[in-house]
C-alpha cells in the first residue's frame, strides 16, 4: 500500500470552478518529492489534499490506508507535518517559546522535558534571543524558522512544506538543507512545494510538475 493514495480526485472551491479533475497520484513514505508549477497550478491545493487538511468534492485520498474524510485533522497531523506558504496562518501562541511547547504540553509531557526540547529547537534555527518575542513580530525568515521547528515538535514521519525557502537567504537555505537531509536519512519522507528549482534538485529524488491542475510529468532522478 502506498502511504498517500489520490484516487480519480475532483476538487472545486466554489461550484463550477474546479482545481482538479480526475487526479491520480502515488506517493510512498520514503520518498522525497519536488512538486512544481507555475502559480495557480494547484500546488497548494494539492499538498493540503494530501494533509487533510482540504477534502475531495470527488474521488478519495487515502493516508496511511484510510479516508481523510474518515480521519480527525489533529490525528492526520500527529503523523503528517504541513508547513503553510504563510508561516503566520499557523502561528497561535503569544510567544516563540508558546508556540514550539504547545504541543508537548497537550501530548501531556512535563515541563522540564519540554524546556529541554524547546531549548534544542531553538538553538538549532538560531532563534534563541527570541523566546519571549511574539511570533507575529518576527522577520520573515524567523517566522519561516520558527514555523518549520513548530511542525518538526510533534515528530512527524511524512513532511509536506510549502514553499519554505521563502524568505531565506543562501545560509540559511543551507541550514535548511542539511536538517532535511537529516530527517531524510532518518527515513521521514517529504513533499517539499517550490519553485526554487536548485534548492529541490539538491535533494528530492521524484519531480512532479502540475499546470493547470494536470500532472505534465512526474518523474524519478
Amino acid at each position: 500500500m502506498h502511504y498517500i493514495e489520490i484516487r480519480d480526485v475532483d476538487f472545486e472551491y466554489e461550484k463550477g470552478k474546479s482545481v482538479f479533475q480526475n487526479l491520480s497520484l502515488n506517493i510512498d513514505k520514503n520518498e522525497t518529492i519536488a512538486l512544481m508549477g507555475p502559480n495557480g497550478s494547484g500546488k497548494t491545493t494539492l499538498g493540503k489534499l494530501m494533509a487533510g487538511i482540504l477534502k475531495p468534492t470527488k474521488g478519495q485520498v487515502n493516508v496511511f490506508s484510510r479516508d481523510t474524510r474518515d480521519i480527525p485533522l489533529h490525528e492526520i497531523g500527529l503523523r503528517i507535518g504541513y508547513l503553510f506558504q504563510n508561516p503566520e496562518k499557523q502561528f497561535f501562541a503569544n510567544t516563540v517559546y508558546d508556540e514550539l511547547g504547545f504541543v508537548m504540553k497537550i501530548k501531556g509531557y512535563d515541563e522540564e522535558y519540554i524546556k529541554e526540547k524547546v531549548e534544542e529547537k531553538l538553538e538549532f534555527f538560531q532563534l534563541k534571543g527570541l523566546v519571549n518575542h511574539s511570533p507575529f513580530l518576527l522577520s520573515q525568515g524567523e517566522k519561516q524558522r520558527l514555523a518549520i521547528a513548530a511542525v518538526l515538535m510533534n515528530e512527524p514521519e511524512y513532511l509536506i512544506l510549502d514553499e519554505p525557502t521563502t524568505g531565506l537567504d543562501k545560509k540559511r537555505k543551507d541550514m535548511l538543507l542539511n536538517l532535511l537531509f537529516m530527517l531524510k536519512n532518518q527515513g521521514i519522507g517529504m513533499t517539499i512545494i517550490s519553485h526554487d528549482r536548485r534548492f529541490v534538485e539538491r535533494i528530492c529524488s521524484r519531480f512532479i510538475y502540475i499546470s493547470r491542475g494536470e500532472i505534465q510529468y512526474d518523474e524519478r532522478a
